[in-house]
């Protein structure tokens, strides 16, 4: 998710949307081929608990058990003119890379760099310039790559002969879902509008159907498709339904998706990294083009997330031959107004 300051985001709604590609695509590999190799607490993950994108890698993350060997600054879900800052920490700097915004990790890597500063970003702790923002690839990798660091009974989240459906799927639900309800969201004509929210709601229909079948999105277990819907499907009531006028029905109102949200929800590794109060926060006061007086609404009510889902009589095992993540790692636990 890019800040673009101030005139970015009083922009949203009034010119046509498009989302910018990650400039900085450099990847952190077992071989180091791009210059960066995986190495343990070298790298500092950044996000922001309310962006889509960013909360991809903070689930990944924490399913993998990379905690220690990455660690994770969380921005201020409110951006100023300079858009991520870490107003959240002491004194409003992160405390290991000893910056007040996400910028300057940017600017160390590249001055006058085009798109934006986006979360997630990865940054090199000793020079603390950016390595990558390519959000794209970086769970990816994060599950392939850094496998050495994994913690013992790490689900395999993209494994190799099932990622050819994997790709497939992500690709429609990137599309016509995650990408789909920003265009939504911020078109600037009816036309426009109509398109991307008959589309947002084509695709949640078919993806009910695969769903009412077979508890996960590919195979018997997690993999990347279900994080990247999850993220999305999380969001839905709280923010897309109204503040981007994706209101064709609720999730709560699609027996299947309600199911299946809420038994991702309620798998450690995912509802426990899910800050609903930084989400309204972020989307309501932020995008002042599209809602001027900035008011956040008071719902919807968060207590059913935590109701049965009944998902597990479809089977599945949720992390393969692998097993949960152990709890939230101390200093990264959503604080109490954000859960339900």
């Amino acid at each position: 998710m890019s800040g673009g300051g101030d005139d970015g985001n009083r922009a949203y709604g009034h010119k046509a949307f498009r989302r910018s590609k990650s400039h900085f695509t450099d990847r952190i590999t077992a071989d180091g081929r791009d210059g960066w190799p995986v190495e343990a607490a070298r790298y500092r993950l950044v996000v922001s608990r309310a962006c889509p994108w960013a909360s991809r890698a903070v689930i990944s993350r924490r399913l993998l058990g990379l905690e220690d060997a990455l660690s994770m600054a969380i921005a201020d879900p409110i951006q100023d003119d300079r858009s991520w800052r870490f107003t959240l920490d002491p004194d409003g700097r992160d405390p290991v890379l000893g910056i007040r915004y996400l910028a300057e990790a940017y600017d160390r890597r590249e001055t006058d760099h085009p798109g934006g500063v986006s979360v997630p970003a990865v940054v090199d702790v000793p020079s603390g310039r950016l390595v990558t923002n390519d959000y794209q690839r970086l769970t990816l990798d994060l599950a392939t790559e850094w496998s050495d660091l994994h913690r013992p009974g790490a689900p395999d989240l993209y494994p190799q002969e099932r990622r050819d459906e994997i790709d497939a799927v992500m690709a429609e639900v990137y599309e016509d879902v995650n990408n789909g309800v920003y265009r939504a969201g911020f078109a600037n004509g009816q036309d426009e509008y109509e398109e991307a929210c008959a589309g947002v709601f084509r695709r949640l229909e078919l993806l009910a159907s695969r769903l009412a079948g077979q508890r996960y999105l590919v195979g018997d277990t997690i993999t990347e498709a279900d994080i990247r819907l999850f993220t999305t499907l999380v969001r839905f009531d709280a923010v897309y339904h109204g503040h981007f006028k994706c209101n064709r029905w609720k999730v709560t109102e699609n027996q299947v998706l309600w199911a299946y949200v809420r038994d991702l929800f309620q798998t450690p590794g995912f509802g426990d990294t899910v800050d609903f109060d930084h989400i309204k926060r972020h989307y309501y006061q932020v995008h002042t083009g599209i809602n001027p007086t900035g008011i956040v609404p008071l719902g919807p009510d968060l207590s059913g997330w935590l109701t049965p889902h009944h998902r597990e009589e479809l089977g599945g095992r949720p992390f393969g031959d692998g097993t949960p993540p152990g709890p939230v790692h101390t200093g990264e636990e959503v604080p109490a107004r954000g859960r339900p």
